[in-house]
């Protein structure tokens, strides 16, 4: 499935928030299916994996091992609830594979397993080391003269891991203008505010000062999103020698009033009563996003 490089108007706008809509109540479900999940960084980054895998990834889930398809590391493993649905509403796997997430002999667990789970390139969970994959497989597409490129989703709590700032002076030092560093930055981690924990701020500075292609736009506005994801591919395009990293600027738990940019729905479970709450949340999210496409769209 090639990538979708047509106009981004209301349209496709529109198109793209149906589908992000889908999406997050599929994770929903899904946590609910499984008995819970990590729901808040699931939503926090679903906008972006809805642009990357309906508009701009080359990939093809009738030939999961296609050459020439784009890569994409979830570094940020434990998003995997949200993950999953995206996998199988694009084609990889069935519906049935959700309904016992996590549960015994299932595929699909709370982290990702590449052995087990088609579409999935890299197996992640440990935090830290999404970007030194990322680096490794952008180096291998220059080895095999292959022109596809490499998208790496961190979080930004794990950005207080060394070992990512080592993988981002790697890839400046390779000049790997075909890798995508994406930060979901929520603010939040599992046991507090980002800022109270490890301040990562100012985030977008550090990338440049890292020698990155840096750009830092609304993690939930769908044109920005795409508007920063096309920008990197054209710089490559273009012959540039830098690796582009992007802070996406999120909420955790987006979508849903009562996990919104609350550090405490890291992970959580949902009863009958909140599990009607979340989805009606949802309902006013949708419309609301769909005005703001209505009103901005062109």
């Amino acid at each position: 499935m090639p990538a979708n490089y047509g106009p981004f108007d209301k349209a496709e706008w529109l198109r793209l928030e149906k589908k992000a809509d889908e999406l997050r109540r599929l994770t929903l479900q899904t946590a609910i299916w499984g008995g819970s999940g990590h729901i808040g960084g699931a939503m926090s980054c679903m906008d972006i994996l809805t642009v990357l895998y309906y508009r701009i990834m080359k990939l093809d889930p009738k030939n999961p091992e296609y050459e020439d398809r784009d890569r994409f590391v979830l570094s940020k493993g434990h998003a995997a609830v949200g993950y999953a649905p995206v996998l199988v509403d694009y084609g990889y796997m069935p519906v049935e594979e959700l309904k016992i997430f996590n549960l015994t002999g299932a595929k699909i667990g709370m982290h990702l397993d590449s052995n087990k789970v088609k579409g999935v390139d890299f197996s992640t969970g440990s935090l830290g080391h999404g970007i030194s994959l990322g680096v490794g497989a952008a180096l291998a597409a220059r080895f095999r003269n292959k022109d596809y490129m490499t998208f790496v989703l961190c979080g930004d709590g794990e950005m207080n891991e060394g070992s990512n700032w080592e993988g981002i002076m790697s890839a400046a030092q390779f000049k790997l203008s075909n890798l995508v560093i994406m930060v979901d930055n929520n603010k939040c981690m599992i046991d507090g505010r980002v800022a109270d924990e490890m301040n990562i701020e100012p985030l977008d500075r550090k990338f440049n000062a890292f020698n990155c292609n840096t750009y830092r736009v609304d993690g939930h506005n769908l044109s920005e999103i795409n508007e920063a994801l096309e920008a990197a591919i054209e710089y490559r395009n273009k012959g540039g020698d830098k690796p582009t990293a992007i802070v996406f600027d999120t909420f955790k738990g987006e979508g849903v009033d009562f996990m919104k940019d609350n550090y405490l729905w890291h992970y959580g479970s949902l009863d009958d009563e909140k599990a009607a709450k979340a989805f009606a949340s949802l309902d006013a999210y949708y419309k609301e996003r769909c005005e703001r496409a209505e009103k901005e769209g062109k």
